[in-house]
């Protein structure tokens, strides 16, 4: 993780770069190799944390909450990823037990002394009764970076579970690096989502026009699972103009957004999850 970017600090706008405009800045790359780091984390129902470690660019800290989540921060400790890192975070949600993950900043993909990409998986289990919020920082995709993300989320058939992704494609001034995200869910051993986006560089034709992200250089979403929504399912609906809410074929709803900023981004999304939670 970095900490190039602080999330009380708005995104400054990552508009496309005009033809005109000069070549993108490159960030320095620290001479360093190409890493390998794991991180862990495990809430019981009493409040506690029998696991919490990370090495490399994870640094864990329980932090205070003033709900009733357990909560737990993600601090970077180095810059990371850089191409060629290879970086895995779980998190187990036991039966019974509530955890709130965020992060102190925001993750910056930044290009390596290697042409391969870097991957970050994430593995989220979340047990009987119980709920997990996994509310972390934008990921923004420098020019010139590629990294490939995997999250992978296992349900109980009553667990809850609020998850945010948001990318940022290239700073202010800058193109998008090359970004492949990768989300499945399961609940109760079935499929509820599974999908695979792609951006910058290498990436489909059409990934930047109409059909897809319009121009716009941020985007993400935010999944909702509900128990309770199997009985009350959530209508589908327009969320301004940039947005989309729809109904997934379980006691779930997904949230799509596309915005000029990561601002704007994070107001659309955070008002989409206090309607859900209140639905």
């Amino acid at each position: 993780m970095s900490l190039a970017v602080h999330p009380s600090e708005p995104e400054a706008d990552p508009e496309s770069v005009p033809e005109s405009a000069p070549a993108p800045r490159r960030t320095p790359v620290p001479d360093r190799a190409s890493l390998t780091a794991t991180a862990r984390i495990a809430a019981a129902p009493d409040g506690s944390l029998p696991v919490l470690d990370g090495d490399g660019p994870f640094a864990l800290r329980r932090t205070r909450s003033t709900g009733p989540y357990t909560r737990v921060t993600v601090v970077g400790a180095m810059s990371a990823p850089l191409g060629g890192d290879r970086l895995a975070l779980t998190a187990e949600v036991r039966d019974g037990a509530r955890l709130f993950v965020d992060a102190a900043a925001a993750t910056v993909a930044l290009p390596g002394g290697t042409d391969t990409p870097a991957t970050y998986d994430l593995t989220l289990t979340v047990g009987a009764g119980a709920e997990l919020r996994w509310l972390p920082e934008q990921l923004v995709s420098a020019a010139g970076s590629a990294l490939i993300t995997r999250t992978t989320v296992r349900l109980d058939a009553t667990a809850r579970l609020v998850l945010r992704e948001e990318q940022i494609l290239g700073r202010h001034a800058e193109p998008s690096g090359t970004l492949t995200t990768c989300l499945t869910v399961r609940r109760a051993g079935r499929p509820l989502l599974d999908q695979e986006l792609r951006y910058g560089p290498g990436a489909p034709a059409g990934w930047d026009g109409p059909a897809v992200l319009g121009g716009h250089r941020a985007t993400g979403q935010l999944l909702v699972v509900n128990p309770e929504f199997t009985d009350r399912p959530v209508a589908a609906r327009l969320l301004g103009e940039h947005a989309v809410l729809a109904p997934l074929a379980g006691p779930a709803a997904l949230v799509t957004a596309v915005a000029p900023d990561a601002l704007a981004l994070r107001r659309t999304l955070d008002d989409a999850l206090a309607l859900l939670v209140s639905a």
